[in-house]
């Protein structure tokens, strides 16, 4: 059905309770990688029992571990089939570094919808709030809708702009498992798209796809653990655009600069002529 823009902009919607604990944190950062090599000190801060360390990323899923249907895009004003559903941008801010368990209340509203011609881009911002009212993190997700434009709505901004015009600080490799995508749904997010071949082949692809959200995890952890020196509780927000497709079993690989209290990255896939698959990513220091 159309978007309906005076339904749909501000609305408040999906308030949630939730709880989530240090196995959690661990199957998460397994699912990006952690502990590739069980040597490694650093790795294993990762997935160690009780007290792993906690990436900023995790905030975007931390509500959706006992999720075990296939999402919906069901919203005020706005009902969408998720087939025509592509993840656009995220970001998530921290107050402080995340606690390996707690609970807590996220309330999620339509910030913005952008009517892009051919497709509509759908902002959403989440809060995520403590038992005590502290907050605990802040989300803010950008969706984009194929053929869902036309509706009359603004444009809206444009993206942010390219890399440092110089050679990047540090360069890392990331390598996708072949099965990274079906760990990773594990947090959460069933969208076949991922899993089923034939769905992602109804989609326009020739095989299912990674989450843009493991991504965008991935590559969170790869900036900590090549910059901060393994700190994940250095970082105070991490944002990234979605740029192009991810698919199980290659290697990317993160361009990464330093600029005073921020880490500029783009991500891009080699063997695919570099196509980029993350672009303005950006770091920014606690």
């Amino acid at each position: 059905m159309p978007i309906d823009l005076d339904a749909a902009l501000g609305a408040e919607f999906g308030s949630t309770e939730f709880s989530w604990s240090a196995t959690n944190v661990q199957l998460y950062n397994l699912a990006l990688g952690a502990g590739a090599d069980p040597m490694d000190p650093r790795e294993l801060s990762y997935v160690v029992d009780g007290s792993p360390q906690v990436l900023p990323t995790f905030g975007c899923v931390a509500a959706s571990f006992n999720d075990v249907a296939p999402p919906t895009v069901s919203w005020p004003g706005i009902e969408i089939d998720l087939a025509k559903i592509l993840h656009a941008s995220e970001k998530v801010s921290v107050p402080a570094p995340l606690p390996a368990s707690g609970s807590a209340r996220a309330q999620s509203r339509i910030a913005g919808v952008w009517d892009k011609g051919k497709a509509a881009v759908v902002d959403l911002e989440t809060t995520v709030t403590a038992t005590d009212g502290t907050v605990l993190w802040t989300q803010q997700r950008s969706i984009f809708a194929r053929g869902e434009g036309g509706f009359g709505g603004e444009r809206g901004p444009s993206g942010p702009g390219g890399p440092p015009d110089r050679a990047p600080d540090h360069q890392v490799d990331i390598p996708v498992l072949p099965q990274q995508a079906l760990l990773y749904r594990l947090c959460g997010d069933r969208n076949p798209l991922h899993s089923d071949p034939a769905f992602a082949a109804a989609a326009g692809f020739d095989q299912p796809i990674l989450h843009g959200l493991c991504t965008y995890g991935m590559t969170c952890k790869a900036i900590v653990d090549t910059a901060l020196d393994g700190d994940a509780g250095a970082v105070g927000s991490f944002g990234a655009r979605f740029a192009g497709v991810v698919f199980p079993g290659e290697t990317l690989r993160a361009s990464i600069w330093s600029e005073a209290d921020r880490l500029l990255a783009t991500v891009t896939a080699p063997a695919r002529e570099d196509a980029v698959v993350l672009s303005g990513v950006e770091l920014v220091r606690s």
